[in-house]
């Protein structure tokens, strides 16, 4: 996919390998595995629908205090990574997964749902935490015309984790097509990736010791202050490129409820739901590999390049919500579903529904990696883009916890599906706009060092010329 086209024909003249541990492709390979083994594994239990139970009421407030929680952390989570540093903010994020899969292992005995709704509060906090230490990693450490295929890396390899994830609950209730929730085994080896993540957090670098194949760094910066950030990310609410990304970001979480609730959940029975997380998590890999690619190579100018792909996606994405209306209005139009779907015995009446669950992955795989292109797109060093993917993850939440809470009071599937179909639209011009102003083609980014070289050269070409005409003008 082009990780090594420029980068080796540097690492040639530099002497250095693109495989070092601290090159910017491990780094990202490294949190893409800590994101396969944690939020994967996370996706993959969410992706059941109701967390693997027949009431999804639990589940419902569970994330909805995840996702509260979430959206504070989310946007405190970028300045706290520049004060801790990668390994402690990863860290401290990865291990709270392990207590909310946990907490689903004891309802499954108990049926009390406080713990649940505790773990899903304290999994938002580092959550929050997680999120804003991998966007920063994505999005600064690459070099700048490689990010969509870094990001693609990140994503496929994130998503691999809710496809493996998906196979757990169908291997382990592949024979209880009749079970309303899944089995202790299910939770537990949930918890085991979970574990692994949160040590293999400890494997990241600090972006300071990141050098890239040119010999630039990620940052000079090693460590931020609690002032510095309080202000940064106070700024963060009256930036404006961060209020046009506002709907793309409360979207990009929100259609999450619909689908794993009222698709996944509603029409196929238990061991269906996990051979289909499956293929929803593999269609994200296709999609944020294809996406990936052409928001690196599809044109020259990179600001061309953003504005294609908004429209790719724009178009994939009214295809993909209008099969989602004439799916809703098949089988929720009256028809009455006397037993759910089955992946063998259903016949094909199971194809269609499958295919639009496929898709709905495709579709937000490829979404999500635009925005995350069109942020990398807007600065390249390391403490600027944790601040703006720590907002972006931040709204994402408050997004989520709302659709969540939507969810639990019984709001009509088809109001669900509607309001999530005008949000997904609604951000693709806003995100036009934020391409045309803020983004600038490679050949036009300077860092800030350059622009101090640029003037320094400039102000020594002057005080030249000044000295060239003063002596000019001396008598004879």
């Amino acid at each position: 996919m082009g990780f090594g086209d420029d980068e080796e024909s540097a690492a040639g003249s530099t002497g250095k390998s693109i495989f070092r541990y601290n090159s910017p492709l491990v780094q990202v390979c490294l949190i893409g595995l800590v994101c396969f083994c944690c939020p994967g594994m996370f996706n993959a239990l969410s992706g059941m629908g109701g967390g693997g139970q027949v009431d999804t009421t639990a589940a419902n407030n569970a994330n909805t205090a995840l996702y509260t929680t979430f959206a504070v952390f989310g946007i405190l989570g970028g300045g706290i990574y520049n004060i801790l540093g990668p390994r402690l903010t990863l860290f401290a994020g990865c291990s709270t997964y392990v207590l909310y899969a946990g907490s689903f292992l004891y309802y499954n005995h108990f049926h009390h749902q406080g713990f649940a709704i505790v773990a899903g509060a304290v999994l938002g906090i580092g959550a929050g935490l997680l999120w804003a230490g991998q966007g920063a990693i994505m999005t600064s450490y690459p070099p700048p015309g490689k990010k969509g295929s870094y990001i693609s890396l990140f994503w496929s390899i994130f998503n691999m984790g809710g496809v493996i994830g998906g196979l757990i609950p169908f291997i382990m209730n592949y024979h209880r097509s009749k079970a309303k929730s899944v089995n202790d085994g299910t939770y537990i080896a949930f918890m085991i990736f979970m574990t692994a993540g949160t040590a293999l957090t400890l494997s990241i670098l600090h972006p300071s010791k990141v050098v890239r194949n040119d010999g630039s760094r990620c940052t000079n910066i090693k460590y931020s202050n609690v002032s510095t950030e309080v202000v940064e990310i106070l700024r963060l609410f009256r930036n404006w490129k961060m209020l046009l990304m506002f709907p793309a970001a409360w979207a990009s979480n929100f259609f999450y409820t619909y689908q794993f609730n009222h698709v996944n959940a509603f029409l196929f029975n238990l061991r269906t739901r996990g051979f289909n997380n499956v293929f929803y998590w593999g269609a994200q890999m296709v999609g944020s590999i294809g996406i990936g690619y052409f928001l690196d190579y599809s044109f020259q100018s990179r600001k061309r390049r953003g504005l294609v792909g908004i429209g790719v996606v724009a178009l994939l994405s009214t295809a993909i919500w209008a099969g989602g209306l004439a799916n809703h209005l098949h089988y929720d139009g009256g028809r009455i579903l006397t037993d759910k779907l089955d992946f063998k015995d259903s016949g094909s009446e199971f194809a269609g529904p499958f295919v639009l669950y496929f898709s709905y992955g495709l579709l937000d795989a490829m979404f999500q990696s635009l925005v995350y292109w069109v942020i990398g797109a807007l600065a390249d060093d390391s403490e600027t883009l944790s601040r703006y993917t720590g907002f972006y993850k931040g709204v994402q939440s408050a997004g989520g916890a709302v659709a969540w809470q939507i969810d639990a009071h019984n709001v009509t599937k088809l109001s669900q599906l509607i309001v999530n179909w005008v949000l997904t639209t609604l951000s693709y011009p806003l995100l036009a706009i934020l391409v045309v102003l803020a983004v600038k083609d490679e050949e036009k980014v300077g860092t800030k060092k350059d622009d101090i070289d640029d003037f320094a050269s400039a102000k020594s070409l002057t005080e030249q010329g000044t000295r060239n005409v003063s002596e000019l003008n001396q008598p004879d």
